[in-house]
């Protein structure tokens, strides 16, 4: 039966067993030998002589079955058999010799790490499934993620090259000369062809610089502008790759603009705003490079340029500064010149000389680090003198500069144009000025005495209440002798002005027309005296009859009840501007008009009364177009409304009272239709205000004296007149004027609810500039003392009298 458990026809050597068993247990153990014995091949040491004693060959199969496999169990040596009845185990050795790496063995299943603790130096443990290391894996994702990357940006580039050539072969030169006429700023009167003025009109004289001998201009603005004009091809790759990779890291934005480039944008296309913009000047740059000379380039740039002053061109510009031709620049100032190109009206010597001589400075260190001048010239070079800003052209002579330098700091502080937009934006702005009321208001004006104190100023303004469109204003009589406008730039105190200010507030918190008020005076605030007009007391006054003679002592008593702070806010919703000077003081004698607004302040403000609270911001400019007649700009009519009707129409009875008989405004009354009225005079007579209004035109007339020096002085009085108040000369002004003004304008009742709601509503207008805020937002808070206010306040030296005198309590 031995036969039955042979392992003949296997791939074993030829064996009989006793059993089964003993058969597979035989070829298990035969195996692992052979998979040991691969593992010591695969694995081998770098020495395998070394190890050649650790492992012994098998013992042959021979000694147990016959060489030719024909003998039986019978023919077998005895000691070799199993007893009957329990058959001995067969055993093959596989194990090698060395006792040690058997261990090794038995203790792991994996020959490889069984022959690798038996070396001396121990391999690592190989990773679970045969997988390769992690730093492996990571190292070949990095790989893969690398080329991925690399070939996007290949395929980005070749696409780039592409649209590049195709823009370039496209893209045409265009008309040089039709873009320099269109830089000329015109200014007209009204919504007419009739022109104002001009700025920046341009004063260009064409010149060759080539043939100039002797002249530094055109290495000065080489050195300061483009370093490698004469060797890059029209742009500067690293600029632009520097500029851009600036940008894409959200630092501040810069440009990589060549010589070249500002020539093309100051020429050509214009300010470029973006990368597609960009685009199209850096291909126009490479073409004009490749198609005109250096010397036509920096000779064309040069007469293009601007240099401020309302100078183009290096001709204009020698002329503006030095009063000398462009040929006959010397070093230093062919140095400040090329200097200030980047901002010529910000680092123009009179308005920031420490700036052009830093650019100065700058520029001859580039020219002597190029070669273009020596170490020597460069040090006994001294910063220019330049001459006086001449006056632009003859359009600011007389009242009509006031006009467009409010037309000017409109577009600036209003709509965000800046002063070189403004002098190079080649726009067309239609003001809001009436031609004919603004005559009737300089005749007005112009009757005053000829003999009248030499520091005296007047300031008018005329304002449509449906728009709040400025018809008319006077701020001097001629703007070459005066460069500041009276209207917008300076600033006297309101008077009592003011005071409607406190009896809307006091209106909108439930006081009523008929309460009745302590007119006595004078009285005591603090360490300052209040006092009435020519020292009078009055007794017990309603609100009407206070405004209508602008008692100060019921006003002071009003204000102490309701607050500085709701007076100062109605002041602010109703027009005035949330930095009027003193308007932050917290005192209630505040309301007697200390504060110092603008004169269209004025106006502006009593404007929202007129229309029955809706403020509409006054403005001098209508619209603005480019030179096709596309609107770029129109102004915000619409309005906000501030205040409630019916508080309006209480307010506008108190003021109507103004102008009846023996009210301080009764000049106004003359005007033969409904009126509404205030006068306002400062302490010592500092300033004299009168602002009046039908309901379609409010007009604010504002007297004030400067010394020599200019400091605020009392006025003088003049023209036969003992004392010069709002109900003086202010208040004839206005009277003259609006006597013209208002003749083609129907007669209308003031506002008031009973006649019905507003009257007028303006168009809707929508700006894609950023108007002015309104409302304006309240002031900071500030920390206000409790006053105490008695009844009636008498003292042995009382302040002498005056119309409506207005003292700041003592700090």
């Amino acid at each position: 039966m031995t036969d039955k458990y042979s392992s003949r026809g296997s791939k074993f050597s030829g064996q009989d067993f006793p059993s089964r068993r003993q058969r597979r247990k035989h070829e298990k153990e035969q195996l692992q030998a052979r998979a040991q014995a691969n593992a010591q091949r695969t694995a081998a040491p770098l020495n395998p002589a070394k190890y050649a004693r650790d492992v012994k060959p098998l013992k042959s199969s021979s000694k147990v079955s016959s060489s030719n496999g024909s003998k039986n169990r019978q023919g077998m040596s005895p000691s070799k058999l199993e007893p009957a009845g329990k058959p001995k185990k067969i055993a093959v050795s596989t194990k090698p010799a060395n006792s040690q790496h058997s261990k090794n063995l038995k203790k792991s299943s994996n020959p490889a790490k069984a022959q690798n603790q038996d070396t001396s130096k121990p391999r690592k443990k190989a990773s679970k499934n045969n997988r390769p290391p992690k730093r492996s894996r990571v190292l070949t994702w990095t790989k893969r993620i690398i080329g991925i990357l690399t070939g996007l940006v290949l395929v980005a580039i070749i696409a780039g090259c592409i649209t590049f050539l195709i823009a370039y072969y496209r893209l045409e030169i265009p008309e040089a000369q039709k873009f320099a006429h269109a830089q000329v700023t015109t200014v007209y009167w009204g919504n007419t062809d009739k022109m104002m003025g001009k700025f920046a009109e341009r004063n260009r004289t064409i010149v060759d610089t080539k043939t100039f001998k002797n002249s530094y201009i055109q290495d000065a603005v080489v050195a300061s502008e483009d370093r490698t004009f004469y060797e890059n091809s029209g742009i500067d790759i690293k600029g632009i790759v520097r500029a851009f990779w600036n940008n894409v890291r959200g630092r501040p934005t810069q440009g990589a603009s060549t010589l070249t480039q500002q020539y093309v944008e100051n020429y050509y296309t214009g300010k470029n705003v973006g990368y597609t913009g960009k685009f199209k000047e850096t291909i126009l740059a490479l073409k004009i490079n490749r198609q005109v000379s250096k010397e036509k380039i920096l000779n064309d740039y040069l007469n293009t340029i601007y240099f401020g002053r309302g100078a183009y061109g290096i001709e204009a510009a020698a002329n503006a500064y030095f009063g000398k031709d462009a040929k006959d620049l010397d070093l230093s100032e062919s140095a400040m010149l090329a200097g200030i190109i980047p901002a010529p009206n910000s680092w123009d010597p009179l308005v920031n000389p420490d700036k052009a001589k830093q650019r100065w400075q700058r520029v001859l260190n580039l020219m002597a680090a190029d070669n273009m001048i020596k170490e020597e010239e460069k040090a006994s070079a001294t910063f220019p003198k330049v001459i006086e800003k001449k006056p632009q052209a003859t359009y600011f002579k007389g009242t009509t500069g006031y006009l467009l330098q409010h037309v000017r700091q409109e577009l600036v502080k209003q709509i965000g144009y800046t002063e070189d937009e403004i002098d190079r934006a080649g726009i067309k702005i239609y003001t809001t000025i009436d031609p004919k009321k603004q005559k009737m208001l300089e005749d007005a004006i112009g009757a005053l005495p000829d003999k009248r104190p030499e520091g005296l100023r007047v300031a008018a303004s005329s304002v449509d209440t449906a728009t709040g469109a400025i018809l008319a204003e006077y701020g001097g009589s001629d703007y070459q002798k005066v460069q500041r406008n009276a209207v917008t730039q300076d600033v006297a105190q309101a008077g009592s002005t003011f005071k409607p200010f406190a009896l809307l507030a006091a209106l909108e918190k439930g006081h009523k027309l008929s309460e009745q008020l302590d007119g006595s005076g004078p009285m005591k605030v603090n360490d300052a005296w209040v006092g009435n007009y020519g020292g009078a007391s009055y007794g017990k006054v309603d609100l009407i009859r206070a405004t209508k003679l602008s008692i100060n002592t019921a006003y002071v008593r009003l204000n102490s009840e309701i607050g500085m702070e709701a007076t100062r806010q109605v002041a602010i919703s109703a027009g005035y501007s949330k930095d009027t000077v003193g308007l932050d003081k917290n005192s209630i004698v505040g309301v007697l008009g200390t504060s110092s607004p603008h004169n269209y302040e004025i106006a502006e403000a009593y404007t929202t009364f007129a229309t029955g609270g809706v403020r509409r911001p006054a403005h001098i400019i209508a619209k603005i177009t480019d030179s096709a007649g596309n609107i770029l700009y129109e102004a915000e009519t619409q309005g906000t409304r501030q205040f409630e009707e019916e508080n309006i129409s209480e307010l506008t009875k108190a003021l109507a009272a103004v102008t009846e008989s023996g009210g301080t405004g009764a000049t106004a009354g003359k005007l033969g239709r409904p009126v509404a009225a205030k006068t306002g005079s400062s302490n010592d007579n500092r300033s004299a205000q009168f602002v009046g209004y039908v309901p379609q035109m409010v007009t604010a007339v504002s007297m004030y004296q400067v010394g020599k020096d200019g400091s605020e002085q009392s006025i003088t009085p003049f023209g036969g007149v003992r004392e010069v108040t709002g109900g003086t000369w202010p208040a004839k002004i206005w009277l003259a004027y609006m006597k013209d003004a208002v003749k083609d304008l129907p007669e209308q009742p003031l506002f008031s609810v009973e006649n019905g709601k507003q009257r007028v509503k303006p168009r809707p207008k929508k700006t894609p500039y950023q108007t002015a805020e309104v409302p304006s937002p309240p002031p900071p808070q500030t920390i206000e003392t409790p006053l105490k206010v008695p009844s009636s306040s008498v003292s042995e030296n009382p302040p002498a009298p005056s119309e409506e005198p207005s003292t700041s309590p003592s700090p």
